[in-house]
């Protein structure tokens, strides 16, 4: 199966002249999308809570969650995002999908404008 990449700006919500652009693996799978380490130290993001969560292997993680500015395309919009750790992937997830009102077409692998629902 292919995979699907996006390019997204991600910005720090309280100072977002920190900012970087990089290519996330689209993973509608994941409900959170994750930074990694080193984006999350660049952009100097803070947790606001922690959670776990059980991976496709079964093992149980903990991690913290913030909040970002992300920007797909010319839209830029908040959504919460899992504060990395070491090795920790780079991927947008289902719930910031959804936030852009977007979603993956699994047999394509595009990104596309979702019906939305109420």
């Amino acid at each position: 199966m292919g995979m699907t990449e996006v390019s997204l700006k991600i910005k720090n919500p309280q100072d977002p002249n920190r900012q970087v652009a990089e290519k996330f693996l689209v993973d509608s799978g994941a409900a959170f999308t994750v930074l990694s380490k080193d984006i999350v130290k660049k952009l100097n993001l803070k947790p606001l809570y922690e959670r776990e969560f059980s991976l496709a292997d079964g093992k149980v993680i903990k991690r913290k969650i913030g909040t970002a500015i992300i920007q797909f395309k010319e839209e830029e919009l908040p959504s919460p995002v899992v504060l990395g750790e070491a090795n920790d992937s780079k991927l947008l997830g289902a719930l910031t999908l959804e936030i852009f009102g977007l979603a993956l077409d699994p047999f394509e692998r595009k990104i596309y404008k979702a019906r939305l629902m109420l």
